[in-house]
């Protein structure tokens, strides 16, 4: 009896000893395939080699390396990105943006197109001066503006103002005030006030003495030398424009306007728009030294039609007339 309860009690022992021994192997095998779930999981969310797109890709405004990359780790990214702010940096100017407003902005274009459209009649100065009535604060009552930032209308053709108020309203020129100004009108609008302006006399200038020289010979003959016209060849040699072609009267102007103008059209300045006559003159005006551009904007000032009985001085002056009885010239070839 004895020898039966050791020896069960000896099987029980190494049946113990072997379900122990399975449970353990049972336990590793599980941590094993635990482990290389946890492993496989961790690899897949880690490539080995992560693409260049995986990191916040850099903006214009910003120049910071993505998180948790290094900048020793990708050498050729070190220096800044090309981008087109980057690149205008170092290399030539660009365009003005507003050198071109009819192709960089068809909308201005279109718009000026419907306006010129427009059924109109000639413009009425008698309604048009009711209407230019908000005119008069910058260009005076009679278009004789007394600043000179603000240009003389006096005496301006009716086309030359029509054109003008429609590059402002459909925004082929630029100008915060006028283009305000020009919102509300219509093309007959336009007509009336320009009717009325024309119909106003322009009270001329002064010449400075010293400029009249200069500026007189430069709006008669030009400079072939330079290629640049004479201003009379479009603005008339009395300075009152050509209404057909739209060239504006220059007599009696604001030296310190046309000398602003003309100035601007010789540094870049393109807010006249793409108009075909706004083409014309940048490219002159490029040809003038800032003394040429003094000179004929004085000149252009004080010009104007002499009166009955005025006396004129300076290089309009007519030549003296010879006194009567007196021998003429010889003829150069010795014979009288």
């Amino acid at each position: 009896m004895a020898r039966s309860s050791v020896a069960e009690r000896s099987s029980l022992f190494s049946d113990s000893i072997s379900r122990e021994k399975n449970f353990m192997s049972f336990r590793q095998t599980l941590a094993l395939v635990a482990v290389l779930i946890v492993s496989g999981v961790a690899f897949a969310q880690m490539p080995a080699n992560p693409p260049a797109s995986k990191t916040p890709a850099r903006t214009t405004g910003s120049k910071t390396l993505a998180p948790n990359t290094p900048r020793e780790a990708n050498p050729a990214s070190a220096g800044p990105v090309k981008t087109p702010m980057n690149a205008t940096a170092t290399s030539p100017a660009a365009p003005s943006s507003t050198a071109a407003p009819t192709s960089s902005n068809p909308s201005a274009a279109a718009e000026l197109a419907k306006l010129e459209a427009v059924p109109t009649k000639p413009g009425d100065s008698k309604v048009g001066q009711t209407k230019a009535g908000a005119c008069a604060a910058c260009h005076g009552m009679d278009g004789n503006s007394s600043d000179a930032q603000y240009p003389k209308l006096a005496g301006q053709n009716e086309n030359y103002i029509v054109r003008q108020l429609m590059n402002f309203k459909s925004g082929s020129r630029t100008n915060a005030i006028m283009q305000g100004m020009a919102a509300p009108l219509t093309p007959q609008d336009m007509h009336d006030i320009g009717a009325y302006f024309a119909s106003q006399k322009s009270l001329p200038g002064v010449t400075d003495e010293a400029l009249a020289g200069p500026g007189g010979k430069l709006f008669r003959e030009g400079n072939p030398e330079r290629l640049v016209p004479a201003c009379m060849s479009c603005h008339g040699p009395d300075g009152h424009g050509n209404p057909g072609a739209v060239y504006p009267q220059l007599a009696g102007q604001h030296a310190d306007y046309v000398q602003k103008q003309l100035q601007g059209w010789h540094d870049g300045d393109n807010s006249w728009g793409s108009d075909p006559h706004a083409q014309i003159m940048p490219a002159i005006a490029t040809r003038l030294t800032s003394a040429d551009i003094a000179a004929v904007a004085s000149y252009v000032e004080g010009l104007h039609t002499a009166q009955p009985g005025e006396q004129v001085s300076g290089p309009e002056a007519a030549p003296a007339k010879a006194p009567a009885g007196a021998a003429k010239p010889a003829n150069g070839s010795g014979k009288q």
